[in-house]
Order: structure tokens, then C-alpha cells, then sequence
């Protein structure tokens, strides 16, 4: 009797710590996930280990099995030989898995991971529009969300903000979102019962920042220690499912909170080839979760390839065309991606953009490359010019006696010319100037304290050395008496479209760029001298004189 309560104890201490580790560590329950491996071998080592021990309390006690009429004395021992032979062949198995679905051996497949398709940069990237470009990068943006939630006295005591800052597109617009999460331990456990009350949102366009009070609070988050901690949460519902390690937090464009988190598919045997198979999307508010295959992701999702995922397939498609060995040695006809990426809002989508050079490492381009984070759809531009890290240096040197930094460039089509756009930020962080680049001719930069300003330098700049047909041929100019004002609201942006005497186009002009907030100064009857992209009706205002 003695010897079946032991048998149970063990048993049961076995199980108790399999469970904490599941718990903790949430692994997969998939042949393809090395947590599963891992957690296979740390039960089997476990119960070898808790057997030796056993054995050396008492040496020649035996195990008894019962199967009907048989019995079966197994030496405790031998149990323990038999577990770490069993973790030794995992192991082996395990390490020649994790060759077979190398790119060693599996180059061709790696290199096809990826469909490249080449387009043309004038047609794909329209005239820049600066109220769908973000001006801030990620760290610039962490400061205003610090800074907003630091004036919010009624929370700032219990929240900090996340360092999320998920870039999306919400009604055409590039917006950075990240929720609140717990101050502490102790903050989380006065208040996990109501859940996270708020998150924030920064134009990165404008800079405006908000802090949205939700009517239904946040009840499912990274922030969680238990059961509502967003990764158990997923792991209890999807136990089978590899999720990425980067989940995303999301709004529609109602403004409703979600988590939007990508599932891993393994295309070349156990370990090798990983892309996205499917997509699960969280409600933060409410827990209830839907999986999407892949190509049904809805419209309103902007985020479900990690940009470090889509490079690394990039440098896959772009360093294996000969071969693995080719990559290492020869290195014939290897490109990729430059250290470094940014996001273009295009077609309703959010795009990585990153630099694509020769593996020698060079200063030079041969070309850019788009790639679509909802549908992993790729665009390759051949356009040679400088790397994004020597236009960063050569606007730099255009301000050195301010000592101002570079953010990440930004590709724009200004004038029909490629050009580098970033911003130049002071030893706080804070965006002081900005600066054009152009991308095959580096050495000609503009700055501006403003981005208007900064457009006219480098435009100027463009004219000056014989390129202005392009300028011409885009934007024209008009002046004239007003006839008419109207005030309209297009998705949720104020704008105001304008008549002229004698003329029959209708001008629209965006009150959300402050460029152009000196309109509310004229009258019917009043002069204005605009500068507009010539279009279908209304025509866009790009300047008023």
C-alpha cells in the first residue's frame, strides 16, 4: 500500500510540474514547435530524474506493472535508462530536422519562399500627399505618448503606456496605437477587475495624440498575469497553434481594440521556411476569437507580416538564386535588404519599405523594395542610388553645427524624382528641422524648419540643377477672385472647396495640413494665388501663395 501511495505522489508531483511549465511557457502542442520538443524531454528527464532518485533511496525496490494476469518487474534503473535513451534519440532527431530544413540543403525552396515582382517607381508612388506620410518615427512617437499620459491625472498614478506603437492606417490615415498597461504588480492586481480603461493614439502625420477613454475596457492584454494574459489566452483556445512571437494591437475603424496575431507555417520540413498560415484576431474588450486563414484576412488589418520576417524572406529571394554555398562564397548576383526599414501607407495597406544593395556592402542601391504586411506581396524598384544610412549621413552634415540625428528615411516621389524624407531630432528626441534627400544624387540635400519649407528648398534645388520638367508638368498655378467657399468633412477631415471667377475646376484644400490654415482669412470676393496638382475635380491645393 505504501508503495502505490509513493507511486502517486510522484505521479502526481510529475504532473504538477509538467503543468507549471505549461503554464508558464505555453508551448505548442506541434510536431513543428521546438517548445514541444523541449517540453517532451524536460517530462521524460523529469520522471528518469525523480526514478534515480528513488533508486538511490532504495536500491533494490522494483516497480511493478499489472496488465491483466501478467505481471512486469521493471528495475527503477532501467526506467531511467530507457527515459534518457528516449531524450537522446529527440535529440538526434531534433538536430537532423533542424538540418534537413536548413537552407544548407533546401536553397531552391528558401529562394522561392518570396515572389519578387519588379514595377516602375513613378507609376506605383503617386505625388506625395504629406497628410498619408508618418513625419515621426517610432521613438518620436513614445514621446508624445509619454507626454500625453503624463497630463492624464486620473489615470497616470495606475497606467503607463505600452511600448507597442503598432503603425496602422485608420480612414486612410498613418496612425501609431499602443495601449495602456498595468504600473505594477500591485497596480494590476487593485485593478484587473475593470480592466485597462483607455489606449492611445498619435496621428503621425499631424503629431495630434489622444488618449481614447473605451466604453468597455480592455480586459485581454500583455500586461495580464493569468488566464487573461493575451498569450494563455490564445494558448487555450488554440493549443495546436505556433503563434508568432510578435503579436500586434490593432483598432478598426470604428476604434474597437483588437489583437491581431499571426500563426507560423513551417513550408520546409520540421523547423525550415516559416511564413504565415493563418491569423487570429482578439477583441481586447471581450476575449472572443476568430482564425483566418491567410488569404481571408479582413480589409482593416494593416499588420500580420513582422517586417524582420519579410526581410529576412527578401534576403532569402535575394542571396540564394545560385545556391547556398554561392551566398557564402562566390556571393554572384546576391542582394538585400539594407540595415534598416521604414512604412509607406499605399493602396489602403502599410507597406515596409527597405534599401536593396549588393552583399559586398557598398554605399550604393541597386534598388528599393516594398512589401505588403497583410499579403506579403512584394515590389521591387530598380532605382540606384545612395543607401538610406549615406543620405542620412549627408543630411546630417548639412545641420552638423546642431548636432541634430537622422531618423530613418522615408521614400517620396517629389517631383517625379526619388527622394529620401526624414526627420532631424535634437539629443531629447524631439524633431527639429527636416531634410530631402535625393537618392542618386546624394549630395544634394534641402532642409526646413517645416516641411513646406523644406519641399520649396529642395525643389528649388532640383530646378537649379536642370531638373523642372517634372515640376511643370505636375503642378500648376492659378489666381483669381473667390466665388464660393464650402465647408465639408471628408472622413472625418475638415476641407474646404473653393470656386474661382471664370474658372471651372473646384479646389480642394485640406484644413488638416496646417500649411494651409491661413484660408480661414479670406472672404468671397478676396485674391488668392494657389499652386494645385492638375486631376479630376475637385483638384488638390498643394500651395497657397
Amino acid at each position: 500500500m505504501k508503495k502505490i501511495t509513493r507511486n502517486i505522489i510522484i505521479t502526481l508531483v510529475v504532473l504538477l510540474a509538467a503543468f507549471l511549465y505549461y503554464y508558464i511557457t505555453l508551448p505548442a502542442l506541434n510536431i513543428h514547435s521546438i517548445g514541444t520538443w523541449i517540453f517532451l524531454m524536460g517530462g521524460i528527464a523529469l520522471f528518469s530524474i525523480f526514478a534515480i532518485i528513488r533508486k538511490t533511496i532504495r536500491t533494490h525496490q522494483r516497480i511493478e506493472w499489472k496488465r491483466g494476469s501478467i505481471n512486469i518487474d521493471i528495475k527503477v534503473g532501467n526506467i531511467a535508462k530507457i527515459g534518457f535513451g528516449i531524450i537522446g534519440a529527440l535529440l538526434i532527431i531534433l538536430v537532423v530536422g533542424t538540418i534537413l530544413s536548413s537552407p544548407i540543403v533546401n536553397a531552391k525552396k528558401y529562394q522561392k519562399l518570396m515572389s519578387v515582382e519588379e514595377r516602375n517607381f513613378t507609376e506605383d508612388i503617386s505625388q506625395v500627399d504629406y497628410n498619408t506620410i508618418p513625419i515621426l518615427d517610432k521613438d518620436s512617437a513614445a514621446l508624445l505618448g509619454d507626454r500625453k499620459m503624463g497630463s492624464m491625472v486620473d489615470m497616470v498614478s495606475q497606467f503607463e503606456v505600452s511600448d507597442d506603437y503598432t503603425q496602422i492606417n485608420v480612414n486612410n490615415r498613418p496612425v501609431r496605437v499602443t495601449p495602456l498597461v498595468y504600473a505594477s504588480p500591485i497596480k494590476w492586481l487593485t485593478n484587473q477587475s475593470d480592466g485597462i480603461p483607455a489606449y492611445i493614439k498619435i496621428d503621425m502625420a499631424t503629431q495630434d495624440t489622444e488618449c481614447v477613454k473605451l466604453d468597455k475596457p480592455i480586459k485581454y492584454s500583455k500586461a495580464e498575469y493569468l488566464n487573461r494574459n493575451i498569450y494563455r489566452h490564445l494558448r487555450f483556445q488554440y493549443p495546436t497553434y505556433i503563434f508568432s512571437e510578435q503579436i500586434f494591437f490593432e483598432i478598426d475603424d470604428e476604434g474597437t481594440p483588437y489583437w491581431i496575431c499571426p500563426v507560423k507555417k513551417f513550408n520546409i520540413g520540421l523547423f525550415g521556411g516559416e511564413t504565415i498560415g493563418k491569423v487570429v484576431v482578439c477583441n481586447a474588450q471581450t476575449g472572443d476569437c476568430t482564425s483566418y486563414d491567410i488569404d481571408e484576412v479582413p480589409q482593416w488589418i494593416d499588420k500580420v507580416y513582422q517586417a524582420e520576417l519579410l526581410m529576412d524572406l527578401y534576403d532569402y529571394s535575394g542571396t540564394l538564386k545560385h545556391g547556398y554555398f554561392n551566398s557564402i562564397l562566390g556571393q554572384k548576383d546576391c542582394l538585400q535588404t539594407t540595415d534598416g526599414y521604414n512604412y509607406i501607407a499605399l493602396e489602403d495597406d502599410v507597406w515596409v519599405y527597405s534599401g536593396v544593395t549588393s552583399v559586398s556592402g557598398d554605399q550604393s542601391n541597386v534598388g528599393f523594395v516594398l512589401m505588403n504586411q497583410r499579403t506579403m506581396e512584394t515590389r521591387f524598384y530598380k532605382v540606384e542610388g545612395a543607401t538610406e544610412s549615406s543620405a542620412m549621413s549627408s543630411a546630417e552634415g548639412q545641420v552638423q553645427n546642431l548636432g541634430y540625428t537622422a531618423t530613418f528615411p522615408l521614400l517620396l516621389n517629389i517631383s517625379g524624382e526619388p527622394t529620401y524624407f526624414m526627420a532631424l531630432k535634437d539629443d531629447a528626441g524631439l524633431v527639429k528641422m527636416y531634410a530631402m534627400v535625393n537618392i542618386q544624387k546624394y549630395q544634394w540635400v534641402a532642409t526646413g524648419d517645416s516641411i513646406k519649407e523644406c519641399e520649396k528648398s529642395y525643389k528649388q534645388l532640383l530646378k537649379n540643377n536642370g531638373i523642372s520638367a517634372a515640376v511643370s508638368e505636375d503642378t500648376k498655378e492659378v489666381s483669381g477672385k473667390i466665388k464660393n467657399l464650402l465647408m465639408v468633412t471628408i472622413d472625418g477631415n475638415s476641407h474646404i472647396y473653393m470656386a474661382l471667377e471664370g474658372k471651372e475646376d473646384i479646389f480642394d484644400i485640406d484644413l488638416s495640413n496646417t500649411d494651409f490654415i491661413d484660408i480661414v482669412k479670406y472672404s468671397i470676393g478676396d485674391e488668392i494665388k494657389i499652386s494645385y496638382t492638375q486631376g479630376d475635380n475637385p483638384v488638390k491645393v498643394t500651395e497657397i501663395k
